[in-house]
């Protein structure tokens, strides 16, 4: 198991440092959803540890929210957390059809509580 899981099904704040509609700062691409981290956890990359914020349609600045899934990245060492709304489900399939912009250069499996 990765070490982001014990996340799953928990609370946490996501600082927001990539805001929807926002362009990446060495990348071609923009942001559709907002991205940002948890602040003070340091994932095995030696940075904060990321996270997708799902189901919020405006920029923010902070995002509190359950973490539903974490996405496992097997030729990178940089998970990210699923972070929504508390109560809203998203299927594996619609979480990788929101974060393809950055994953498809990824290979990853969402990891869940069974």
């Amino acid at each position: 198991m990765s070490y982001s899981t014990q996340f799953l099904n928990k609370k946490v704040t996501v600082t927001v440092d990539r805001k929807m509609g926002t362009k990446h700062p060495k990348h071609n691409y923009f942001y559709p959803i907002n991205y940002g981290y948890i602040a003070g956890v340091m994932a095995p990359d030696g940075h904060e540890l990321d996270a997708y914020v799902l189901g919020v349609f405006k920029p923010v600045d902070t995002f509190e929210g359950m973490c539903i899934a974490v996405i496992h990245r097997l030729n990178d060492d940089d998970d990210k957390l699923i972070v929504v709304l508390e109560g809203k489900v998203f299927s594996d399939d619609e979480i990788r059809a929101i974060v393809d912009f950055q994953e498809r250069f990824f290979t990853s499996e969402i990891l869940r509580v069974s």
